[in-house]
């Protein structure tokens, strides 16, 4: 795994390359989350399904090699809809008022991860605006482990609000924080 340098580029990816990279871009988010090998195969399957979703949009991270470019971030989103999974249970988790202002036509910021060794050196930032940018939705929503982590703190330095605490997802025994921000991001000064 080599660091990143300036010369790291982050790019639109097309939905078949990363359909054809999955397995590489979930390595990272195994990486990422502290996941085991069981957890990122069960996740294959989901990934690959959101790549034909309406509104589904990707971005890549590449560092320099000897021999090229390596993968070394991604994320992904599309538009949240009623009878999708993370919507049903982000709709749950929240209050009635609260899903109703944010929840209809959102991007959901599905995943979005820096292999560790690459981490701390604002590829997540570089990543999570060029996957939102242009995105034709009022606002993004996500969801991440509810600690005092980089990526909470990223998040919340670029407008991101609290939209829900303590949420546990099935399957995960972490509390998850709900957060939402309005589009265009706008980070929050000073921060």
């Amino acid at each position: 795994m080599t660091g990143t340098t300036p010369a790291t580029r982050v790019t639109e990816l097309p939905a078949g390359w990363l359909r054809e990279h999955m397995h590489e871009a979930l390595a990272i988010y195994g990486e990422a989350m502290g996941y085991d090998a069981s957890v990122v195969a069960g996740r294959y399957g989901y990934a690959v399904q959101h790549t034909e979703r309406p509104g589904f949009r990707a971005v890549g991270a590449f560092a320099a090699t000897p021999d090229g470019e390596q993968l070394v971030g991604f994320g992904y989103g599309y538009l949240v809809a009623p009878g999708q999974w993370w919507h049903d249970q982000v709709r749950a988790a929240l209050d009635r008022r609260t899903a109703k202002r944010w929840l209809p036509g959102a991007f959901e910021v599905c995943e979005l991860h820096v292999h560790p060794e690459a981490q701390s050196r604002g590829l997540g930032r570089r990543l999570l605006h060029a996957l939102v940018e242009g995105v034709d939705a009022p606002a993004a929503l996500l969801s991440t482990p509810d600690a005092d982590t980089k990526a909470f703190r990223l998040y919340h330095a670029d407008g991101f609000v609290d939209l829900a605490r303590g949420h546990h997802f099935p399957g995960d025994a972490r509390p998850f924080a709900i957060l939402g921000a309005r589009l265009p991001l706008r980070p929050v000064p000073g921060t």
